[in-house]
């Protein structure tokens, strides 16, 4: 899968007091680079925890749930967009995850 956009990951890891995701949110971006998902199902298998919230996006937890990361999948063109990496209590204050 190709994903859009790794700053986005390391922007969030490089900030202060958020250091700690850097491990876990750069392991999620090197399996879905090697991923080759052609629906939920497949990205299940590598990411069980994974929810779909509807209009193409899923929640990912990182770090034992302590932060979110929101992606919309084009499962048939291989692409994944970052839209949301925040802590969960962040995550907590969004509306409707599908719109992000």
């Amino acid at each position: 899968m190709h994903v859009i956009s790794h700053r986005k990951l390391k922007e969030f890891y490089e900030s202060p007091g958020r250091e700690d995701s850097k491990v876990a949110l750069e392991k999620w971006y090197d399996d879905t680079v090697q991923a080759q998902w052609n629906n939920f199902s497949d990205l299940r298998k590598d990411f069980p925890s994974t929810d779909y919230v509807g209009n193409q996006h899923y929640i990912f937890n990182i770090r034992g749930n302590r932060y979110r990361l929101i992606v919309v999948v084009k499962f048939t063109i291989g692409r994944v967009f970052i839209r949301f990496v925040g802590t969960h209590e962040e995550y907590d204050r969004i509306k409707d995850c599908s719109t992000i």
